[in-house]
């Protein structure tokens, strides 16, 4: 399949070419894609419409759970469908305005969920560190707080980036080596001086991931520290099972990201088609497992679950 390759400084479009050297297993890539795609509609459906039927759980931690499920699907959304008719039909153009769109998208929903995962860390500490304190800290005027900073965060973080790459010039190909407009392969498509977007995705990038696994590193060492005191083997484990589906998202959600922001900056040895196939995993992975590990760990969301389906049938 040809990929229009254009000349003029300002590009009306771009072409997303999907994943270089598998174009031939696009098709067949397209199944795990759409199963992904399909999980994470379905799998975070339930979790909000669970949490939100059942009074029971309108506890902080699982309004942090509506809260990540919103991100994954709006991240999932601003993906997978484009994803999708480039595997199907090769339909890889995208107009400029819809790419930065897209990128902005993706990029802030992705520092979001971060945001939220950051909150939930927070959650598990004050619950398991400071028990009594917990009504008190974590009300709901607190959590509507944490909701509104996450989104602000995100979107005030990204919201340079695309008018940063406008600036920019494409004189040579406008052929993105990717599945969706990701900001430094957009950026390394442009002519003249990128340093302010690298340096600037660099800075927000550290801000974000940096920042966050700090504090959630620094919070489960306190709530390791505090479980080590506990004198009864029992309550030993009723404590770390608490964290457990939160410690097996963030194994899930960093990973990926991690592999592929050190990929773009100092992986040039790794094979491209490697790399695109595990920023996508960082996009679709999560998204689709989170309500699983969620729905399996989680004592309560599993039974509500449960009694959801018994309902149906």
């Amino acid at each position: 399949m040809g990929s229009p390759n254009y000349t003029n400084q300002d590009p009306p479009i771009f072409f997303l070419l999907g994943i270089p050297g598998l174009e031939q297993f696009h098709l067949w890539l397209s199944f795990p894609v759409c199963c992904l795609g399909t999980a994470t509609v379905v799998g975070n459906i339930t979790i909000l419409n669970v949490v939100a039927t059942e009074p029971t759980l309108h506890k902080p931690m699982y309004l942090f759970l509506c809260m990540l499920s919103v991100t994954d699907l709006a991240a999932s959304l601003s993906t997978v469908p484009k994803l999708l008719a480039i595997l199907w039909y090769g339909a890889g153009n995208i107009s400029a305005s819809a790419c930065l769109t897209q990128m902005f998208f993706i990029h802030a929903f992705c520092m979001m969920e971060s945001t939220v995962l950051l909150a939930m860390a927070f959650d598990r500490y004050v619950a398991i560190c400071h028990p009594l304190r917990y009504a008190t800290l974590l009300t709901d005027t607190v959590i509507a707080r944490i909701g509104v900073a996450a989104l602000m965060r995100g979107s005030l973080l990204m919201l340079p980036c695309p008018f940063l790459i406008r600036r920019l010039s494409f004189c040579r190909s406008h052929v993105i080596p990717h599945t969706y407009c990701e900001h430094m392969a957009v950026v390394k498509l442009a002519c003249g001086d990128t340093r302010p977007n690298r340096v600037y995705g660099l800075t927000a990038a550290l801000l974000v991931i940096g920042v966050d696994l700090f504090f959630i590193g620094l919070s489960y060492a306190f709530i390791t520290q505090a479980v080590l005191r506990l004198s009864s083997h029992e309550a030993q484990s009723k404590a770390l099972g608490t964290c457990g589906s939160h410690v097996c998202v963030i194994l899930i959600s960093y990973t990926p990201a991690l592999f592929s922001f050190f990929t773009h900056r100092f992986g040039h040895h790794v094979p491209l088609h490697v790399h695109i196939l595990l920023a996508n995993v960082y996009l679709l992975f999560p998204p689709a497992l989170n309500p699983v590990v969620y729905g399996v760990k989680t004592k309560e969301i599993h039974q509500r679950v449960v009694r959801v389906f018994q309902r149906g049938h």
